[in-house]
């Protein structure tokens, strides 16, 4: 999305009210409004009843759910920070699908309105609607490229997207959110936002003349006055607290949450919501005031409605909605978005998923340091599923994450090649599973017992081996808390401790020296080949929402059928409990090769080469 609207630090000169005039007691926010908000502006037009709080629910089983990434300004080709966004989204998307849990939708897209596009499109010699078609065709190739599930691509300068605005506008101006005014202040043109005298800097420019600069970007600002139409955000102080405290998990992860209170015992003036259409022309005009053009975020943040067809068909889907966004656009979405969406009655969103960003070798991406990584190259040298897993298992959402091609490598080749890849070759080599099949699970090797903690290993197995039956058992769970609480990382670090133990029972127990030949060995043999199996089957299955290709690679091998790869049903290793096992004595699938190859040097070298933009 574009850069956030008008911030503290303006000044409002004077006010013209379009709808009543100030002070605000003669105005109405619409049917969304409650407790303090409602006690100063007149009540809703809707029957009198208690204020009314907006809860968000649990995405519960079989409900609606539409998971979000941000739309993407489209002033420049995707870098490795979109991919991410998009990647969270996706990993929970696919994830939910494999619960079964009802009809789910993934949007993304690109915003294509604003002054900095206006200004793009001038400075390469095109206009703005050709600029725009050509970097949204670019976002949309590299998330089909790393297989994003979306099931919507929005572009702000759709139709349909225009219409939802426009309906949204009006729903905001019938409830009185909306008054003409005057204000002031620097305003910053690359990050489409007005900005306060304590974000920004003294600098030189290029002639060397005194200027003032965004502390964030380091773009230049400029003393800006207009009048444009204002928005009522300082009556929704105490209905956004209702919210929040009514829904704790409504902001994962928590700092983000509790930064979103501080900045609510903060100023929170009210926002300028439209810009003077002679000075942007590129976006979409004010109804019924042609000198108008709504402000870029107002119209980027409707696209959560637009996808679900606001006004006539939303309320099938929202408020089930989780946007996935960047920590740089968290007050736009915590604070503006849920004020707009009540000042035109509709309840938040149910939940917002905040991550924090990349850094390459500890320094902010930036075009003019040529370190902005290209994810399309990136995917080339990897692989996809291989740059996939990557950003997922390294990138934590609550702090910046810091990105280098050697870093890849050894994550890759330890993880997916080594353990992951050499567990699956070594288990179904045909000179340890000559019949290429399932074997049998033997319960006299492998004996039930009670209390994994107490034993000291019943049969062939050691106390060590029951440790590591209950790790991978509990696994399941442990990823699905995991994706539901936003860390996507921890859940793919509980699987990597997982294979890393399957690896050290299978090392442990050395397969390939049992005799063949004597039953009691054989029977031994067949166990520990068929634990292993089944770990890799769990693995493989629980992989799916991060490496789909792979995953399917896997389970393909263990020849367990498209249908047999939910997570909903997914039990390991049900003969260890007396239950049978639908895959023993089934023939493994074909033999396709070594599941992830492993990245020589060499490789490496080129991928330093290849992966970062000049």
């Amino acid at each position: 999305m574009a850069a956030s609207p008008p911030l503290p630090g303006r000044r409002l000169c004077r006010a013209v009210s379009m709808v009543t005039p100030p002070p605000l007691q003669a105005a109405t926010l619409g049917r969304a409004l409650y407790g303090a908000a409602t006690a100063m502006l007149r009540p809703p037009r809707l029957s009198p009843g208690p204020p009314r709080r907006f809860a968000a629910t649990a995405a519960g089983r079989g409900r609606r759910l539409l998971l979000s990434t941000p739309i993407f300004y489209a002033n420049g080709p995707p870098h490795i920070g979109h991919l991410y966004s998009a990647l969270l989204a996706d990993a929970l998307h696919r994830h939910r699908g494999l619960e079964l849990g009802g009809p789910g939708r993934l949007c993304t897209g690109t915003d294509e309105h604003g002054l900095k596009i206006q200004q793009a499109a001038t400075a390469v010699g095109t206009s703005p609607p050709e600029l725009c078609q050509r970097i949204s065709g670019l976002f949309r190739q590299v998330f089909t490229q790393a297989a994003i599930s979306f099931t919507d691509f929005i572009r702000t300068s759709e139709p349909r997207h225009k219409q939802a605005v426009r309906h949204f506008w009006g729903a905001l101006q019938n409830g009185g959110a909306l008054y003409k005014g005057c204000y002031e202040g620097w305003y910053c043109t690359p990050e489409e936002c007005f900005l306060p005298e304590s974000q920004l800097a003294e600098r030189r420019d290029a002639q060397g003349l005194p200027c003032k600069v965004s502390l964030e970007s380091g773009h230049q600002v400029h003393w800006t006055k207009e009048e444009n139409y204002m928005f009522r955000l300082s009556a929704f102080r105490d209905p956004l607290r209702n919210w929040l405290r009514d829904n704790p998990c409504a902001i994962s992860p928590e700092p983000f949450y509790q930064r979103t209170l501080r900045w609510l015992e903060e100023d929170l003036p009210d926002l300028s919501v439209s810009r003077e259409r002679s000075r942007l022309q590129w976006g979409i005009p004010v109804p019924s005031d042609s000198t108008q053009t709504i402000y870029v975020w107002v119209d980027a943040l409707v696209n959560y409605l637009s996808v679900l067809g606001y006004p006539e068909t939303h309320s099938e889907w929202w408020p089930a909605a989780h946007h996935v966004v960047g920590k740089d656009i968290l007050k736009f979405h915590a604070i503006y978005w849920p004020a707009l969406l009540m000042a035109a009655g509709l309840a938040p969103p149910e939940r917002i998923l905040v991550h924090s960003h990349w850094t390459v070798h500890g320094q902010k991406m930036s075009k003019s340091l040529g370190n902005v990584i290209d994810p399309l190259a990136c995917m080339e040298q990897f692989t996809v599923d291989g740059f996939r897993y990557f950003l997922l298992r390294q990138g934590v959402p609550d702090r910046d994450c810091d990105y280098y091609d050697e870093k890849v490598v050894k994550l890759l080749n330890s993880e997916l090649a080594d353990a992951l890849g050499g567990l699956l070759n070594r288990s179904t080599a045909l000179s340890i599973n000559p019949s290429n099949s399932y074997p049998r699970f033997s319960e006299s090797c492998f004996p039930k017992v009670l209390d994994y903690r107490e034993t000291k290993g019943t049969g062939r197995a050691s106390a060590e081996d029951y440790e590591f039956l209950a790790s991978v058992a509990s696994l399941p769970v442990q990823v699905a808390t995991y994706f539901e609480s936003f860390q996507v990382y921890k859940a793919l670090e509980c699987i990597a401790l997982c294979v890393r133990q399957t690896n050290g029972f299978f090392q442990r127990h050395k397969p390939w020296k049992l005799d063949r030949k004597d039953p009691a060995e054989q029977l031994w043999l067949d166990t520990i080949i068929h634990v292993t199996l089944e770990c890799l089957r769990v693995y493989g299955t629980l992989l799916q929402p991060v490496i789909p290709h792979t995953a399917d690679k896997l389970l393909s091998r263990l020849a367990v059928e498209p249908e047999e790869r939910g997570l909903s049903g997914l039990t390991f290793l049900p003969r260890y409990d007396g239950k049978p096992c639908p895959f023993e004595g089934r023939q493994l699938g074909p033999d396709t090769g070594v599941l992830f190859r492993k990245l020589e040097r060499s490789q490496q070298q080129q991928a330093k080469t290849k992966s970062s933009c000049p």
